[in-house]
């Protein structure tokens, strides 16, 4: 069956490609009561958890994409300063000693507080980075149940892949780097997500803010990605495919054109040569203003 999504576009191009859907399954945290015998090893267990993701966050380093290595740095430093901060780590071992309860529990409840003050700010860009709190806090309880990573079939490997998820972090795209998927595309997120500027940074046609997208597409669909629109369509005909093949096709050949004007001098044709400069930021400067700000934790980033 054929149909369309839309969602918000953030990263420009035309991908077509076979869906891979990513699952998204959030742990179901329980709350329990410990003797207090067994609040010490049950500190040294969220230790241990803290410790092992610490380590695969830095180890992820290695990993990433050359092509927006700047934009994956930032936000590995971001969640590590994160893991690190003290409403995390020495709040949730305090809440195990003060009130006798479990790890998960102990992370789930400051995850959920920081949220809570995260959704207060009226900027939009750090009202999104709630979602590396989560992020980091759901890596940290995937950790301490084993639960493994996801990585495509076999059979899909040589295929044109569009990545299909609710959500995505950006450690999870370096651990799928490897498959060379065409575009992204998130149920959640908005133009500030951590999804839209790792995308910009691989030049990724990406739409995100399908809201049902993860539901509604079957893995192996045909789909084609319009990043200028922000449209999905799913299990196009022939005519529609043909269609933008033919645009894909052109937006292919401006790019080359751009590409060979890259190292050319800008002359006018009576032979002037123009300097030309650009009203911006460094790079390294622009990539996550939440690095720059040191995570928050400075300020106004208080319980």
């Amino acid at each position: 069956m054929s149909f369309a999504l839309h969602g918000l576009p953030v990263s420009h191009g035309i991908a077509i490609g076979h869906a891979h859907l990513v699952s998204h399954a959030t742990l179901e945290v329980t709350h329990y009561v410990l003797p207090k015998s067994l609040l010490h090893e049950e500190v040294s267990r969220l230790n241990g958890a803290l410790e092992t993701t610490r380590n695969e966050l830095v180890a992820l380093r290695e990993f990433r994409p050359q092509q927006a290595a700047a934009e994956f740095d930032a936000f590995l430093d971001l969640h590590l300063m994160i893991l690190d901060d003290e409403h995390i780590s020495t709040a949730a071992r305090d809440m195990i000693v003060r009130e006798q309860c479990n790890a998960e529990w102990a992370l789930k409840t400051q995850m959920e507080t920081l949220v809570t003050q995260f959704e207060a700010f009226e900027d939009a860009y750090l009202r999104e980075r709630k979602t590396d709190v989560v992020q980091v806090v759901e890596r940290i309880l995937h950790t301490m149940s084993g639960q493994p990573g996801h990585t495509p079939p076999s059979s899909l490997r040589d295929k044109n892949l569009i990545l299909v998820a609710h959500d995505v972090s950006p450690a999870d795209l370096i651990q799928l780097k490897s498959h060379q998927f065409v575009s992204i595309l998130t149920d959640l997120g908005g133009a500030t997500s951590h999804t839209a500027i790792v995308a910009r940074g691989l030049n990724t046609p990406c739409v995100v803010g399908l809201h049902h997208a993860r539901e509604l597409i079957k893995d192996n669909d045909l789909l084609i990605v319009d990043g200028e629109q922000g449209v999905v369509l799913v299990n196009p005909d022939k005519q529609l495919l043909a269609e933008y093949k033919l645009r894909q096709s052109q937006l292919d050949l401006e790019r080359q054109k751009l590409k060979r004007l890259k190292s050319s001098q800008a002359i006018t044709l009576d032979g002037t040569h123009i300097e030309l400069h650009a009203n911006g930021r460094r790079p390294d400067a622009y990539i996550l203003s939440g690095v720059c700000i040191k995570y928050l934790a400075s300020t106004q980033y208080r319980i």
